[in-house]
């Protein structure tokens, strides 16, 4: 059953909060434009540098082997990755030898969802009233039960053990006859299970420490329970080690651990050659490039993707900015709505408008910091962008006058 928390607030307390947030919305407005700002000379610089790396790589067919010739070269080239590194979760005591090795840890809590719905009043007031629900779902972190607002929920979750998210990375990986850098390590990919193999005596100790957990929170519990397996509370399947009485039926408190490992295999690479390493190309304009990606792909495929990359992020960096830019916005002329919500059917008219020259400003300033950085860091497209808008402007009021002086002509 849904819990409810009802508050009233006063026309007082709602106008001094909206002097409040004029603050922060000057912040996010001032956040906003100087994203919008950086993510033009981002994607600026991020061009030049991979049109420069472009235009130096050189493909390169067989890497079994140094090539001295090679050395201070930017490459490309496909090959497979291998290693030699044992990866180990001493916690479980698995090991691998493996590019990674992944452990994921969920647990089975009562979560908490909030829902606020605020009603105007007449002279300025507000109540709000907040409606709270619970489910049951996997998480990947512990939940504090004991924060809930229905007092009926605190102190229904717990846990037999604290864990986290572990990777173990490889830190000798090579591709070819060269070793990776870690950040190219780091991009390979392909999680396949790790098949667990725990002795009896580990899987009785495991056993040992939760029974007494589960069977104390057992008791508290007045529904009716999962019923026990013959293997008790710990059971192993595949790559998930489960702690619970039945995995077909959780319950709260439960706790799987999944392992995953990735195995090298074949891949594509861009990067500069140094000895017998391989690492990033440094552009002249000071940004790093090295890209790897898995299976066979060519150089034009892999920079064309690259490219593909900064188009989208720079999109979505410039949509960003331009919703930081209108909340901020609001934000700073939320008061005039606030000021007349002792009316509230006024203020809901005025807010429309507000809300509406807000986003037209917001949009028009987006587009003028995005211009102004086209100006500084593209001044010759920019340049031609501008020449194009005033000879359209020109022909638009040229175009205007003729059709006024035909009608007047006509008359």
């Amino acid at each position: 059953m849904a819990y409810q928390e009802t508050k009233n607030i006063s026309y007082g307390s709602r106008v001094s909060k909206s002097f409040k947030d004029i603050g922060t919305g000057i912040l996010l407005l001032v956040a906003g434009t100087v994203l919008l700002w950086w993510n033009e000379g981002r994607a600026v610089k991020t061009t030049k540098m991979l049109n420069e790396a472009e235009g130096v790589t050189v493909h390169v067919e067989d890497i079994s082997q140094v090539d001295p010739a090679l050395d201070g070269q930017l490459i490309h080239a496909t090959a497979f990755t291998q290693t030699t590194d044992s990866l180990r979760d001493g916690a479980f005591g698995i090991g691998a030898v493996a590019v990674k090795l992944e452990r994921e840890v969920q647990y089975y809590q009562w979560v908490e969802n909030k829902e606020t719905e605020t009603r105007d009043k007449i002279g300025g007031g507000q109540e709000e009233i907040t409606t709270y629900t619970y489910q049951k779902e996997w998480v990947g972190s512990p939940v504090n039960s004991q924060e809930f607002k229905d007092p009926a929920y605190q102190s229904s979750n717990f846990i037999v053990m604290k864990l986290e998210d572990k990777n173990f990375v490889a830190e000798n990986v090579t591709f070819g006859a060269y070793r990776l850098p870690q950040n190219l390590i780091y991009s390979i990919t392909g999680d396949i299970p790790v098949e667990l193999n725990f002795s009896e005596e580990q899987i009785r100790q495991w056993e040992k420490n939760v029974k007494p957990t589960f069977e104390r929170m057992a008791k508290a519990e007045t529904d009716s329970m999962a019923q026990p397996t013959e293997d008790g509370y710990v059971h192993v399947n595949g790559n998930v080690l489960y702690f619970g009485k039945n995995p077909n039926l959780p319950q709260v408190g439960d706790m799987s651990v999944t392992f995953t490992k990735v195995l090298p295999g074949e891949a594509s690479v861009i990067a500069k050659v140094s000895g017998s390493r391989l690492q990033d190309y440094v552009a002249k304009n000071g940004k790093n490039f090295s890209v790897l990606r898995m299976g066979e792909a060519s150089m034009e495929e892999m920079y064309h993707s690259e490219h593909t990359t900064n188009t989208s992020m720079t999109w979505i960096l410039r949509i960003a900015g331009l919703f930081l830019v209108i909340i901020g916005l609001k934000g700073i002329f939320g008061i005039l709505t606030t000021l007349l919500k002792v009316l509230p059917f006024l203020a809901n008219i005025v807010e429309l408008g507000v809300g509406l020259v807000c986003s037209v400003l917001g949009l028009v300033w987006s587009l003028l910091v995005i211009a102004l950085a086209w100006l500084f860091y593209r001044p010759v497209i920019a340049g031609v962008l501008l020449v194009v808008i005033i000879a359209l402007v020109v022909f638009l009021v040229r175009k205007g006058k003729n059709e006024k002086h035909t009608e007047e002509t006509v008359v």
